[in-house]
């Protein structure tokens, strides 16, 4: 029984999870969009997960709540899924699946894109250059944010990372250039006040209409969460490879988009890998991660910032831990630091920036930023093994410099860690105040930066 624009199936054999199961089916291709019609003419969203047999199974975007096997229908349509998009997506809110939520009409589509991206061919990428201020001094003096790179941010329940993401999202600019720099935020699976206090921190400082907001809620389907991600780098590669835009993409929160995953492969009975999640845990996400970089002769490019919450602070957990094999570096928030109220409360010795390097320097930030960010980086370890010697021996069995050290590390804490939520520092502010850090210190203890910086830059106390 065919229709206009697809063939529809009435032989639904079973309803399983999130999963339908239609039979008797032939020429439907893999990653199809299905739409399911109900009794009461109710019509969902689905798309081709297997095919065989005769037997095609269709993952159901809003859920099999309420279907029965009896007068439910599937079309194929003969198609992938599809987003719209043009320039017209600036400024505007979607749902997780890329349907307009903030009472507008849709935007007029200059063209549809396939959601599942094109790979990029790895001979016409550029390397990641070119330094993102985020006003975030932790960030952009320690753990530079290269244009192009994907640098998750590792947090806990509870700790303050969507507060983070939203000031990066306002603050964010590639400084020196006239460039145009959009951001593309996808929250997946959060709760209804943290999509409110993204949309309205957006809203209030402006930088909404330079932004694309999709916003899955924690009651929406779990199925969407995985079409959101996908929904939104699509968005973000036709701005930065079509319009010439440079983009920053906000996903927030990861796990939550693993979660899904684990729904569905344990509603198609395959083999579970660890901790329940599959075996494709890998593959799978970096088909998200690596939709990041730049192309050669293209102006745009795509830097990502995906933010996940390890369950139970665990960094060996398998999400935190094969998003780590697969983007360049990470920013890890510790819980020690949110309980004494130091946002943002990152933890500098299991952080790293891997291209940062290259982003940094002479005529992109500071000819001394390399030097006085591995400075202060060897002046906080030391001063952390001096507060553990200070624990066991006490203050009075330290030495004069042990005692520098311990100033270091609460100067370190309160006056560069410690920022406003609204407090947007250039890059000089936040180097001068690295060295106004080490310069607690004396000048012999000063062993990774020369001479000629340490002659021009350090504060004598």
């Amino acid at each position: 029984m065919s229709s206009q624009g697809g063939v529809q199936y009435s032989k639904i054999a079973e309803i399983k999870g999130p999963l339908v199961i239609v039979d008797g089916v032939e020429s439907v291709a893999f990653d199809e969009l299905v739409e399911i019609q109900t009794t009461d003419g109710q019509r969902r969203l689905g798309k081709v997960l297997e095919v065989g047999n005769g037997k095609a199974i269709v993952q159901v975007f809003e859920g099999t709540t309420g279907l029965s096997i009896s007068g439910t229908s599937a079309k194929f349509a003969g198609k992938v899924m599809e987003m719209p998009v043009s320039e017209q997506v600036l400024g505007r809110v979607f749902d997780g699946l890329g349907r307009p939520i903030d009472g507008l009409p849709d935007p007029i589509a200059e063209k549809f894109i396939d959601i599942n991206g094109e790979p990029m061919n790895p001979e016409q990428r550029e390397y990641p250059r070119d330094f993102i201020q985020t006003g975030v001094s932790v960030i952009d003096g320690m753990l530079t944010l290269v244009r192009g790179q994907k640098l998750p941010i590792f947090s806990g329940s509870g700790m303050s990372h969507n507060i983070l993401a939203a000031q990066i999202a306002r603050q964010a600019a590639v400084v020196g250039t006239s460039d145009e720099f959009a951001v593309v935020f996808a929250a997946i699976g959060v709760q209804f006040s943290e999509a409110e206090y993204f949309k309205r921190s957006l809203e209030e400082s402006g930088a909404l209409k330079r932004s694309v907001l999709f916003l899955n809620l924690a009651d929406d389907p779990a199925i969407e969460r995985i079409i959101t991600p996908r929904v939104a780098l699509t968005v973000a590669e036709y701005l930065a490879y079509d319009l010439g835009m440079h983009v920053l993409v906000i996903l927030t929160d990861m796990t939550n988009y693993a979660e899904a995953l684990r729904e569905i492969s344990a509603a198609r009975e395959e083999v579970p890998g660890r901790k329940g999640y599959p075996g494709y845990l890998y593959t799978d996400l970096s088909t998200i991660y690596e939709r990041a970089g730049r192309l050669r002769d293209k102006k745009g490019s795509v830097t990502q910032m995906p933010i996940l919450t390890m369950p139970s602070d665990d960094i060996t957990h398998p999400i935190p831990d094969l998003t780590g094999y697969i983007t360049e570096g990470q920013i890890v928030l510790g819980r020690d630091l949110f309980r004494q109220g130091v946002y943002p409360p990152v933890n500098i010795l299991m952080s790293l920036s891997r291209i940062m390097k290259d982003g940094i320097g002479e005529g992109r930030t500071r000819a001394d930023h390399q030097e006085i960010s591995n400075q202060n980086y060897d002046a906080y370890s030391r001063a952390q093994e001096v507060r553990a010697l200070a624990g066991i021996v006490g203050k009075a069995g330290l030495t004069g410099v042990d005692l520098k050290y311990l100033e270091v590390g609460d100067g370190f804490e309160k006056e560069f860690l410690t920022q406003g939520v609204d407090e947007n520092r250039t890059i000089e502010e936040t180097l001068g105040l690295q060295w106004k850090i080490v310069s607690l210190l004396p000048k012999n203890e000063l062993t990774k930066v020369k001479d000629k910086f340490i002659d021009q830059y350090y504060k004598e106390q």
